[in-house]
């Protein structure tokens, strides 16, 4: 089976006219195509890369979608950045070129992005065997930023559901970057209640926090400016005070192994989502399981942004539609792909809890094949 087979390729980045140190994991092919961000942390390291290739390899298999799963990390020195970013554009050329799509991950951004597709003379737009797309790649992906956020806020509303909750529910967002700050919008203008917001600097909590006064307080990194909140909103002591928060619903949108066996037996909530690549460790899934949590995992809610990347490499999308009817296209085929996902590993979880997620890969495979 694909998800316990090893990666089709590791490559170790010691730089091309430059220096940098890193990895490509592509972690399957199929039709020949791989796709995943790039990361760029001071601590990534090639199991944690390799470990996120895997689960795009699971996100893209049970979204349906006919392309492999890949990342690539780079250990952040504090050099200089587009330097950087050339170097690792010569390097990764011959992948670009050859299949692999190394988009945008934590610590890089479409600038970043730009300097390497640049330097490696790589453009999404043209591939040997596929329709050339009509437009850049800024132009279509970028209004899809709030993707992601708009699929984690479904995947909480398909559980909530599913679990047979009709009315608003509490919520704790912890991590406030671009994800967490779409979740929260996502779930306030359905009627949810956010109760909690976690950033760089701690924990928020009110019986309902004013999430507009929040977004329009935090910087482009997610760090909330306390100075600028409403007075009845109150700062929690300690750095993991968003788990002592009541609440119904935990969106973990933040960094790797948040929720790990040191803290899962904090959990107060019935249901955790994650929002963010690898945010529950094995451990505290297992944990978690044990005391009656149902938790969404990643790869099912956490799969907007790669999708939107995903559907244009391979060709999906409906690219003639006008610029508003094709955002909405690609949001319905989010929310259809997270909502239909969410129903099954829950009703599976029902009968064998324990096995529900490589239950369902394997259906999802099968239907591939």
């Amino acid at each position: 089976m694909i998800h316990d087979s090893k990666p089709a390729l590791t490559a170790h980045l010691n730089g091309s006219g430059g220096d940098i140190e890193g990895w490509v994991v592509v972690d399957s092919l199929v039709d020949g195509l791989a796709m995943g961000g790039t990361r760029m942390t001071a601590d990534v390291t090639e199991a944690e890369v390799a470990g996120l290739a895997r689960d795009m390899t699971h996100k893209f298999a049970l979204a349906g979608l006919r392309i492999g799963g890949a990342k690539a990390g780079i250990v952040a020195s504090g050099g200089d950045r587009e330097q950087v970013f050339r170097t690792f554009g010569r390097t990764v050329k011959p992948l670009l070129h050859g299949g692999v799509h190394l988009g945008i991950d934590m610590g890089v951004t479409p600038a970043d992005r730009a300097v390497f597709f640049e330097e490696a003379g790589y453009d999404p737009r043209y591939r040997l065997g596929a329709a050339d797309m009509p437009m850049d790649w800024r132009t279509y992906y970028e209004p899809l930023i709030d993707a992601t956020g708009h699929g984690v806020g479904t995947a909480v509303v398909a559980a909530l559901e599913a679990g047979g909750r009709s009315g608003p529910a509490r919520v704790v967002v912890q991590g406030f970057g671009a994800v967490g700050r779409a979740v929260a919008r996502f779930l306030d203008a359905r009627g949810h209640v956010v109760t909690g917001i976690a950033d760089i600097d701690g924990t928020l909590s009110a019986p309902k926090i004013p999430v507009d006064d929040v977004v329009a307080a935090t910087d482009e990194f997610g760090r909330i400016d306390r100075s600028r909140l409403p007075a009845h909103v109150k700062r929690m002591e300690g750095p993991e005070a968003w788990l002592d928060v009541d609440a119904d619903v935990l969106v973990l949108a933040a960094q790797p192994y948040a929720l790990n066996a040191e803290n899962a037996h904090r959990l107060r909530v019935p249901l955790v989502v994650e929002g963010a690549n690898l945010a529950s460790s094995g451990e505290a899934k297992e944990k978690a399981a044990a005391a009656g949590v149902a938790l969404v995992p990643g790869v099912i809610a956490n799969i907007g942004g790669a999708a939107s990347a995903a559907l244009a490499v391979t060709r999906v999308v409906p690219f003639e539609l006008p610029a508003a009817q094709r955002k909405a296209w690609v949001f319905d085929w989010v929310a259809n792909k997270v909502r239909i996902n969410t129903q099954s590993l829950l009703a599976i979880a029902a009968a064998q809890p324990a096995d529900a997620l490589s239950e369902l890969l394997d259906v999802r495979l099968k239907e591939l094949r």
